[in-house]
């Protein structure tokens, strides 16, 4: 798995006050998984004499932010995530809005079964299991 680290810098002549203006913005981007427009999450893939099981790393959405379609031998995996946030003090007003979504498509096997396929979402990990058909065991 390759892990980058995102860097935003800003000119050092903004006075210390746009700083602290632009710091909760910046706790808010460390702390969420979501951050840049090509994020997609990482993909665990596991064979067993069973079929295959796709584990994705996709925490802080809800089980209804997923889609997940079949299409012939291509199972695709697609989510959106929209996140708003209004902070209002006595001088201002702050909103922060995030949009963030991905898509992951896979060939599949032909000794998938594709009637008995199943997906479950639990502590922010989604796990597809694709069993393989009774002949191909």
């Amino acid at each position: 798995m390759v892990t980058r680290e995102l860097t935003r810098s800003r000119p050092r002549m903004l006075p210390s006050a746009f700083e602290d203006f632009f710091r909760p913005m910046d706790e808010f981007l460390e702390k969420n998984f979501w951050v840049g427009p090509f994020k997609v999450p990482a993909v665990n893939i596991v064979e067993d004499t069973d079929g295959y099981k796709l584990f994705f790393a996709v925490p802080g959405m809800k089980k209804n932010d997923f889609k997940i379609d079949l299409d012939g031998n291509t199972i695709t995996v697609s989510a959106e995530m929209e996140e708003k946030k209004e902070e209002t003090k006595e001088e201002f007003t702050r909103e922060e809005y995030n949009f963030s979504s991905f898509t992951r498509a896979f060939t599949l096997p032909d000794h998938v079964d594709r009637e008995k396929i199943e997906a479950t979402y639990v502590d922010g990990i989604l796990k597809l299991e694709l069993p393989k058909k009774d002949e191909a065991k």
